[in-house]
């Protein structure tokens, strides 16, 4: 790495050990995202002690990138490819020719549960807004109205980080993909003072490829904005009562929203076949979440007013220029909406294609199109957020369970915790799922270093196949690792077996059952449907230290505070009912 500067000459600097990054305090809250100092340009730690002016005044920072006196040529290091995947900018597969959409593509109802003139009544109704459906393989959608990407990292200096390199055979596929992009317009030739370089994925059939950019250097220096992500669960709640579903998908997600000169700069990126940048906001940036959930919660809710038919063309972030939109305007959808993913739901067809039509208009008001391939209409079944979602209730997807149960035992430590957070997602389905997973937990990287062979051939797990394996790695036979097969082993039946749960309805009352044992707590919650307890949500966790020492009735209060803490929406201000071993735990309510 060097830095130039218009009246220095070429500086060489070594790497520096132990270099640290002083984060102020009002940047702390992103610090999270930070890189640490060995990935942090020597330029940049010499600025941040220089700079006298840290945060300008925004209105100075936004449209063209400043005219900075440095530029940090940063040679990079070792790609690891594990865990960074939030931020890699994956660069899409599109074609420039635009394929007209049929009605017949729209996936409308279902025979079984619909009649013809409902089915037809609901397929009228979106094809009147045919301008709004793209298909999966379209060109690029038109630009949202009312929201753009801007990319702030403050004071710092560009950072041109240098090109990859690329196997031969890839060149001709990369020069493909980015001929198709920039046919599309979604980027662009550049002459950015910043760089960041594209990696190569191979893809599983080992002949295609996908492009993806490195941030991870943008987004360490990229200010956090701050804006609320909706919870996965409080999305699958207050759902006992919908007769009809809509999964929609909106097309291209963040690729609608449009990007000021400094964020096309700052997130252009290098490759063998020169440098581009982004018209539209891609994947893989930090803030690029937050800002697309913002106009979309903002088109369904009507916070701020569209700007006027003449202003629509200029880049205008209405969150910080635009006017309040007028009282009595109700929400399209409520809380239904997580990123592009939107779920509307219907106790009767007639209100499905009220709300239906309340959500198109919507999004030709803001101009946000729809993915045809993607979306399905008047169900009584939908997948969405990874649920299978019906009026019985919550069940897991079919195909990311058939994903978790085809596993084998992980390899590395990074692998298995990829496994433990797919568990987690799904951790409402697993009973007991904590008395297992904290065997898995404990494991650390030395751990899955020792059951390697002694010339680097990794095995697939630590089952002993042989005598001489035995003899060989004598590690394999630990207690340690017997007990982690039958956990990861025991785990994988469970998902497999995990049950449909009911939608909490509200006209009925909740019971909770609670389990304590030396370590770990459990709860189940459960609701009367004519005498059968079925089954809500299961949650569990390991003690902590200090925990251990209490008795068996305090860990029961343990396990009721803790349902009462993730279903609290649910049971907030409602009459429980507790189950529990022991009896003594009726105290707790005569206690003043």
């Amino acid at each position: 790495m060097r830095r130039i500067g218009p009246q220095a000459e070429e500086v060489t600097r070594p790497p520096t050990q132990g270099a640290t990054k002083q984060i102020p305090p009002e940047d702390r809250r992103a610090s999270a995202s930070t890189p640490t100092p060995d990935t942090i340009p020597q330029c940049l730690l010499d600025q941040a002690s220089t700079d006298p002016e840290p945060n300008p005044d925004p209105e100075t920072r936004r449209g063209e990138p400043e005219g900075g006196s440095e530029v940090c040529y940063h040679d990079g290091g070792t790609l690891e490819g594990e865990g960074v995947d939030g931020e890699w900018a994956v660069l899409p597969e599109v074609s420039p020719a635009t394929i007209e959409v049929r009605i017949e593509d729209l996936q409308v109802g279902d025979l079984a549960d619909n009649t013809e003139d409902e089915i037809r009544k609901l397929r009228d109704i979106i094809w009147a807004h045919r301008h709004l459906l793209i298909r999966k393989d379209n060109a690029l959608p038109p630009a949202a109205v009312g929201a753009i990407c801007d990319i702030d990292v403050g004071n710092a200096a560009p950072i041109a980080q240098r090109v990859r390199k690329i196997a031969p055979q890839f060149r001709e596929m990369v020069s493909d993909l980015l001929k198709g992009l920039l046919s599309a317009k979604i980027i662009r030739h550049s002459t950015s003072p910043w760089a960041s370089p594209i990696v190569v994925i191979i893809k599983k059939n080992g002949v295609d490829i996908r492009l993806c950019i490195d941030y991870r250097l943008v987004n360490g220096l990229t200010k956090l904005m701050i804006y609320p992500m909706p919870l996965i669960n409080d999305l699958l709640e207050d759902l006992d009562k919908v007769l009809w579903y809509c999964s929609l998908d909106m097309t291209s997600g963040f690729c609608v929203v449009s990007m000021t000169d400094r964020a096309r700069a700052i997130s252009a990126f290098i490759t063998p076949f020169g440098l581009f940048e982004w018209n539209r906001m891609p994947f893989g940036l930090k803030n690029a979440p937050q800002i697309y959930q913002g106009l979309i919660e903002n088109a369904l809710y009507g916070f701020l007013r569209i700007p006027p038919a003449a202003d629509q063309n200029a880049l205008t972030d209405l969150f910080e220029k635009g006017d309040p939109e007028e009282t009595g305007e109700s929400s399209v959808l409520g809380r239904r909406s997580y990123i592009d993913d939107i779920l509307v739901t219907a106790g009767s067809w007639d209100l499905l294609f009220d709300r239906v039509k309340a959500l198109l208009e919507a999004c030709d008001k803001w101009n946000i199109s729809i993915s045809v391939a993607k979306s399905f209409w008047g169900l009584k079944k939908v997948d969405y957020l990874g649920h299978r979602v019906s009026n019985e209730g919550l069940e897991t997807h079919p195909k990311d369970l058939s994903a978790l149960t085809d596993l084998p035992f992980p390899k590395t430590l990074r692998a298995m915790q990829s496994f433990l957070s797919s568990l987690n997602y799904y951790g409402r389905f697993i009973e007991d799922m904590a008395i297992y997973a904290s065997v898995l937990y404990e494991l650390r990287e030395v751990d899955f270093a020792a059951i390697r062979d002694r010339s680097g051939r990794e095995r697939a797990g630590p089952t002993v196949t042989s005598v001489e394996d035995q003899q060989d790695n004598r590690v394999t036979t630990d207690p340690k690792w017997v007990e982690a097969e039958a956990a990861f082993s025991e785990l994988k039946k469970k998902i497999a077996a995990t049950p449909i749960l009911r939608h909490f309805d509200m006209e009925k009352r909740p019971m909770v059952i609670g389990y304590a044992s030396e370590w770990v707590v459990s709860a189940s919650l459960v609701q009367d449907h004519d005498g059968v307890y079925l089954l809500v949500m299961f949650t569990s966790r390991t003690l902590k230290q200090n925990e251990l020492n209490y008795g068996i009735v305090e860990k029961e209060v343990l396990a009721l505070l803790r349902m009462l803490d993730l279903g609290y929406s649910m049971l907030a201000g409602r009459p429980i009912q507790v189950l529990a071993r022991h009896s003594t735990l009726a105290w707790l309510f005569r206690a003043t």
